[in-house]
């Protein structure tokens, strides 16, 4: 299956009218103005939000097939286990932790022990930045778990040391999410301190 979900996501991003058109135009502006610094994205796929970044990202994902492609493209990307064996895991090397459209394909507690394990990373201070589909983004892929929506994040947020300082629904407002697969949560926190969970 993740060879499958890789040639998915390829399949999906590469689409021609999503190459004639600048669809990514608005989340790449969404993101770049978050200023998340120095960005480790966990679940970075094939690596459309480390383009977004503009090499200031280092990439993780438990599929090395995306991995692979996401290499392929001139990202620095990695598993969890070439992640770990790398020169990256420092405590606070990281401006920010990026978990994009990653916490609705599994539950809360697992999402939870997710961001325990990579926290560390990030510096005191730094940001949490969380972003999942609403309703019609949700029910498009078979491989969704658990609807995640703003109070879900603060709940897992909290749980893991980190506050929220902004949320809202992009491009859209939220009633759009009903209707247009594409509008999303967007979380954004403050990590207290060192990250509960570390090490």
């Amino acid at each position: 299956m993740s060879a499958e979900y890789a040639e998915r996501l390829v399949r999906l991003q590469t689409a021609w009218w999503k190459r004639l058109l600048p669809v990514q135009a608005p989340y790449r502006y969404n993101l770049r103005r978050l200023e998340p610094g120095f960005t480790l994205d966990v679940g970075c796929g094939i690596g459309r939000n480390l383009s977004h970044l503009d090499g200031k990202g280092v990439g993780i994902d438990h599929n090395p097939q995306s991995v692979a492609v996401a290499r392929a493209r001139g990202f620095s990307a990695y598993t969890p286990e070439e992640f770990a064996a790398s020169e990256h895991p420092q405590p606070g090397a990281f401006d920010s932790l990026l978990c994009s459209h990653v916490a609705e394909h599994m539950d809360g507690e697992s999402f939870a022990a997710l961001l325990r394990d990579y926290l560390p990373f990030v510096r005191p201070g730094g940001k949490l930045i969380v972003t999942t589909p609403q309703e019609v983004g949700f029910r498009s892929d078979a491989s969704h778990v658990e609807f995640v929506d703003f109070d879900a994040i603060d709940a897992v947020a909290a749980s893991v040391g980190a506050e929220p300082t902004r949320a809202y629904s992009f491009p859209f407002p939220r009633p759009v999410g009903r209707l247009f697969i594409y509008n999303e949560f967007v979380w954004v926190g403050r990590v207290r301190g060192r990250a509960v969970g570390a090490r």
